[in-house]
């Protein structure tokens, strides 16, 4: 696979950046087989650095170059972009749209009958190999195409195929998700300052536990539930705060924040 495949990402931002760098990092493909196009100089020159792969100002060049495309664009350019690149696509082309929001039925509508693509939703935990990605591909992508979106979303974090219907709510959760946390991640230093330690201790500290808490979860395959109880001693400390997290109802808000994110996301594929 390594020595066929060229994937050519147009838009060249820190998301695009941080795929190349996962996919070169796992050993499917190397920077000869990446180019990446963009208009901005500054994105292109910190593209080429991070991944010692080739940036141009030319879409039509990455094109011809590759044959797995990677849309990583903000949606209001998504309809400019196809109208662009069009005329390049031939039968050897699989185009992969991570631009938030933006449906496989436009996505195809602005293609030529029978193109091959594929809607992914990752998140910005990308950057260090731990996104948290989902997708789903359109009416013509083949079981192969299916399957190399999962290699290639694989290689920084974990990935899941699932339903179209499913990628707005991936987005309220995942997609936007990472905000939410270190929302959290503050809140908690800062209780740490409130009760007396330096902030940089504090914040090392809450980080820490979100992670460590995190990894429990994912590699002991126990709900969440199960662990918190483990944590959570009869009329000890943990309860108390937890009490005091219940009258808050944070559990309500984070519910909450997800299933607005979830219909923002609906909002803007319309």
């Amino acid at each position: 696979m390594a020595a066929k495949l060229t994937i050519g990402f147009l838009g060249a931002g820190k998301m695009a950046t941080a795929l190349a760098k996962g996919v070169i990092s796992a050993g499917l493909v190397t920077p000869s087989q990446i180019r990446a196009s963009d208009p901005v100089a500054g994105a292109r020159a910190y593209f080429a650095k991070e991944t010692g792969a080739k940036a141009t100002t030319s879409n039509t060049a990455v094109v011809q170059f590759a044959n797995v495309l990677i849309m990583a664009v903000k949606p209001a350019y998504v309809g400019e972009l196809l109208e662009e690149i069009r005329p390049s696509l031939t039968t050897r082309h699989l185009l992969i749209s991570i631009a938030a929001g933006v449906p496989i039925s436009k996505l195809e509508n602005g293609l030529d009958a029978g193109t091959r693509v594929i809607r992914v939703m990752p998140n910005t935990p990308a950057l260090v190999s731990a996104s948290a990605t989902a997708f789903a591909p359109g009416k013509s992508a083949t079981t192969a195409d299916t399957a190399l979106a999962q290699r290639l979303f694989s290689a920084v974090g974990l990935a899941f195929q699932v339903k179209e219907s499913l990628l707005d709510a991936v987005t309220g959760l995942s997609g936007s998700g990472p905000a939410y946390v270190y929302l959290i991640i503050e809140a908690l230093s800062d209780g740490g300052v409130a009760a007396g330690l330096p902030r940089d201790i504090a914040t090392k500290l809450a980080a820490q536990t979100v992670y460590g808490s995190a990894k429990m979860v994912l590699e002991t395959g126990q709900h969440p539930g199960t662990l918190k109880d483990m944590v959570t001693s009869p009329g000890g400390t943990t309860i108390e705060g937890l009490h005091e997290l219940e009258k808050g109802k944070v559990r309500g808000v984070l519910i909450n924040a997800v299933r607005a994110a979830t219909e923002k996301s609906r909002k803007l594929g319309l």
